[in-house]
């Protein structure tokens, strides 16, 4: 694990956490940024800054770039989907509490949008409520 110090640079935490990584010849880098409002057009640029620091070590760095989403929020998440996609270029979706009230609507309307696949789920707070997503099965469970 590679963590700065308090109100430390994202992008130079992340750009470090690759470097060692290559060095030490890991298999892959995970970076997760604290969380940020798609409104907040500061935190969104420090988004671009962290794509554009990786990309110095490695032009087609970062590989995935996905964006979790609470299934709770409903129409939300595709406006929050939008306006990270016109930052980052997402790959992909993790939805979250999908054991709860949220039935994971923006899944639908986020692919049919943007044609971003959801990767994962989390339906609970342990290792094993974080699975593959599965679009039958989510299907399934809806009807």
């Amino acid at each position: 694990m590679v963590a700065g110090k308090y109100e430390s640079d994202p992008a130079a935490v992340c750009y470090s956490a690759h470097d060692r990584a290559v060095r030490e010849k890991y298999d892959f880098v995970l970076c997760d940024t604290a969380g940020r409002l798609h409104t907040r057009h500061n935190l969104m640029e420090e988004l671009k800054k962290v794509r554009r620091s990786l990309a110095k070590l490695d032009e087609t760095s970062p590989h995935e770039r996905l964006l979790v989403v609470d299934a709770t929020t409903g129409g939300n998440a595709l406006a929050q989907a939008r306006q990270f996609n016109a930052a980052m270029d997402l790959t992909g979706l993790i939805v979250t509490k999908l054991d709860g009230s949220g039935k994971g609507g923006c899944v639908v309307a986020i692919r049919e949008e943007l044609n971003l696949p959801t990767r994962f789920i989390g339906t609970g707070e342990k290792a094993e409520d974080f699975k593959i997503f599965d679009p039958h099965s989510f299907v399934a469970d809806i009807l």
